[in-house]
């Protein structure tokens, strides 16, 4: 059997499909998974993905592009192109699965299935109801057991990647404390300050720190590393940022990709969790972790990618040795 696993938004989202690619992996012979641009490169670091199907959907991400009556015909080719027997359509729990699953029946795939309130037509063979309030890891693999992809004998479901190479060239030796200070979004982001402030207090405490960011974030890392932690911005690509991570005795960040890259390595998170979606559906899983932030603030649940509150209370409320108290409890030092 030939599968196909679609998430289509971002790298965070695809690291939570991973448990249901292991189960799909188990029953088929090949799986490959269609992600958008920001998501394939978690994908590449699923077990169990063998082939990577890049495409941005104009239903899809923060900036989606407009419909392209061409570009959408040449996808349905490379789906079609696949021969696949089945795919499951994941999505979070207010998107639609269903533009996907009509350009997949255009392409010939004859089992479909997804979580879907609508109704569906003819586009979906599985029209599986979403547990309330799962967390989308466990969504994903009730869908795909819903599909006929249980996961494995002794597999425990929690997030995995790849092998993750340690990377003492980039965090020099000995134990530390990685803080991501960066998120997709404002909403997500607890201030600069207050990170470099929480650098500064970790290391009073004895903790080595490292910073981690994208290459756009370079000014930011720089700028929260200071003369107190190691500034790693713009130097690890994925893979090693998953090693960066799994090294690290613990990671301080927001609701953001490397909170569920860090769950994945097994490395307990401090998270600073903006409720503008709710934290058990997408806090860190399967990892001890302390959730930091007023999750009963007015903007819980908007989905808002800018604060709507001035002051941007619900994660400016945490305080810098909120953090280093946190990150003592799980390290079990109490500092």
């Amino acid at each position: 059997m030939r599968a196909l696993v679609v998430r289509l938004d971002s790298f965070g989202d695809v690291l939570l499909a991973g448990p249901a690619v292991r189960a799909v992996a188990h029953r088929a012979e090949r799986v490959a998974m269609w992600c958008g641009p920001q998501g394939a490169p978690a994908a590449r670091l699923l077990p169990g993905v063998d082939e990577v199907l890049v495409w941005e959907a104009p239903w899809a991400g923060f900036s989606p592009p407009a419909v392209d009556r061409a570009d959408v015909g040449r996808m349905v080719e490379r789906l079609a192109a696949g021969r696949f027997d089945a795919a499951l359509v994941l999505t979070s729990f207010h998107q639609s699965p269903l533009p996907a699953a009509l350009l997949l029946r255009m392409a010939g795939v004859g089992h479909i299935a997804a979580d879907s309130v609508d109704a569906p037509g003819s586009l979906l063979d599985v029209r599986h109801e979403r547990p309330p309030d799962a967390h989308e890891a466990q969504a994903a693999l009730a869908l795909a057991g819903a599909a006929g992809f249980p996961l494995p004998p002794g597999d425990d479901g929690r997030l995995r990647v790849r092998h993750a190479p340690a990377a003492p060239e980039l965090t020099g030796p000995g134990p530390y404390v990685a803080v991501h200070p960066g998120a997709s979004v404002p909403a997500r982001r607890w201030s600069p300050d207050r990170c470099a402030q929480a650098v500064r207090l970790l290391a009073g405490a004895g903790h080595r720190v490292v910073v981690t960011g994208g290459p756009g974030e370079r000014e930011l890392t720089a700028y929260v590393a200071g003369a107190h932690g190691v500034d790693l911005g713009g130097r690890t690509r994925p893979p090693e940022l998953a090693a960066v991570l799994a090294a690290a005795g613990a990671v301080v960040t927001g609701n953001t990709g490397p909170a569920h890259l860090a769950a994945a390595v097994g490395t307990p998170v401090v998270s600073l969790f903006s409720p503008v979606v709710p934290a058990e559906r997408w806090g860190p899983y399967g990892v001890p972790h302390v959730l930091l932030g007023d999750q009963d603030a007015p903007c819980a649940g908007s989905r808002a990618r800018a604060c709507p509150v001035p002051g941007h209370p619900c994660l400016d409320g945490v305080r810098a040795k909120d953090v280093v108290a946190a990150v003592g409890k799980l390290l079990g030092t109490g500092a």
